[in-house]
C-alpha cells in the first residue's frame, strides 16, 4: 500500500489525462445511445409501413380516393397521441417524474416535438377534401408523430432525473412530496398554499411549468379547499423557459 502511495505522489499529474480519457469514453457512450435510438426509431417507422404494405395496403401512387372513415382514423389516432402528451405537459407529478418529456434539448424529445410539428401543419381542415397524395402525407406525418412520441417516452421512462445533480434531484423529490400536501383535503387550507408555494420554488430552474400546467395545478390546490373557504390562492408568474 506504501508503495502506492509513494507512485501516486510521484505521478500525480497523471490525474489529469486519466480523467480526460475517462470524461471522453463518457462523452463517447452517451453519443452512441443518441446515434442507436435514433436508427430504432427510423427502423420502426420502416417497419410500420411495410406492415402497413403487407397487410394488403396499396403502394402511395395507387391509394383509393380519400374517404371519411379514414380521416377519421387518422385524426382520431393524431389526437390520441397529442392527449398522451398532454399527460405530461398538464401534470405535474408526472413532469417532475418525467422531465425529459419537456425538455426540448432531449435529441429524441426535440425529434418527437419536430414531428408533433408536422403532423399539426398537415392535419386536413373540416372542409378540405383530401386527395390520394394528400392523405398519404398526412398518414405518413401522423405515423411518424406515434413512433417518434413512443421512442421519446421510452427514454424518459428510462432516464427519468439522471440528467440532474444530487441536489436537483433531492429538490425534484422534494417538489412531488409537497404536490401531495398541496392537493391533500386533510390539510389545512394555509398548509396547501404553503406546499403550492413551495413547489414552485423548488421547480424555479429546474423544470419550466407551461401557463396551462400551472392552471391545471392551482384547479387542482383549488379544488381541495374546504367548502366555504375564501383563502386566495397566490399570485404566480411561470419562469422563463430555458434557452
Amino acid at each position: 500500500m506504501q508503495d502506492f502511495w509513494n507512485f501516486a505522489g510521484h505521478y500525480w499529474w497523471l490525474v489529469f489525462p486519466l480523467f480526460g480519457m475517462t470524461m471522453g469514453a463518457v462523452n463517447a457512450r452517451v453519443k452512441h445511445r443518441e446515434v442507436t435510438a435514433r436508427r430504432r426509431h427510423k427502423e420502426q417507422l420502416e417497419l410500420l409501413r411495410a406492415q402497413g404494405l403487407a397487410a394488403g395496403g396499396e403502394p402511395p401512387a395507387a391509394l383509393a380516393p380519400a374517404t371519411d372513415d379514414a380521416r377519421a382514423r387518422l385524426t382520431s389516432a393524431h389526437d390520441a397521441v397529442t392527449h398522451r402528451w398532454l399527460e405530461y405537459e398538464l401534470d405535474a407529478t408526472k413532469l417532475i417524474s418525467y422531465p425529459a418529456m419537456s425538455d426540448g434539448r432531449q435529441p429524441l424529445t426535440a425529434a418527437f416535438l419536430r414531428a408533433k410539428k408536422v403532423a399539426d401543419n398537415l392535419r386536413p381542415a373540416a372542409d378540405e377534401t383530401l386527395s390520394p397524395e394528400r392523405l398519404r402525407e398526412y398518414r405518413e406525418a401522423v405515423t411518424d408523430y406515434e413512433v417518434a412520441f413512443d421512442v421519446a417516452e421510452r427514454e424518459a421512462r428510462r432516464v427519468k432525473d439522471a440528467a440532474f445533480t444530487a441536489d436537483e434531484r433531492k429538490r425534484l423529490d422534494t417538489a412531488k412530496q409537497l404536490l401531495t400536501v398541496a392537493t391533500d383535503q386533510a390539510a389545512t387550507s394555509n398548509e396547501r398554499q404553503l406546499a403550492y408555494k413551495r413547489v414552485r420554488e423548488e421547480l424555479d430552474g429546474l423544470i419550466w411549468l407551461s401557463d396551462e400546467a400551472v392552471d391545471e395545478l392551482e384547479k387542482k390546490v383549488a379544488l381541495e379547499l374546504p367548502r366555504g373557504s375564501t383563502q386566495p390562492r397566490p399570485s404566480t408568474t411561470p419562469p422563463e423557459p430555458a434557452v
